[in-house]
């Protein structure tokens, strides 16, 4: 991992903690529900068991899935880049193996 990929790796997991203590707090939710929405929001999931009430658990909301989006969308775009460049390393050296023998 790049400096800039364990970099964004925290920032995601600070926009996770981040929006699981605010859905804790406004809502009043269980951590477990928190964080559970939260992670199905970033993730554009949203299978609806949970819905803000408040004013400002859905003002929030909105904020939190207009930055968090952003970010989640650079992650998996960054460990989907990794993943690939990692997959062309391998074939590539198993290619120079064969063509070395």
């Amino acid at each position: 991992m790049t400096l800039s990929t364990k970099s964004l790796f925290a920032l995601l997991l600070m926009v996770v903690g981040v929006g699981t203590v605010f859905f804790r707090h406004v809502e009043g939710w269980s951590w477990i529900d928190a964080y559970f929405f939260t992670v199905v929001t970033l993730s554009t999931v949203g299978y609806g068991q949970l819905v803000p009430a408040t004013v400002i658990g859905k003002i929030g909301t909105t904020f939190f899935i207009f930055f968090g989006l952003g970010i989640f969308a650079l992650a998996i775009q960054q460990f989907g880049q990794f993943a690939m460049l990692r997959r062309r390393r391998k074939a590539l050296e198993k290619h120079l193996e064969k063509t070395n023998d």
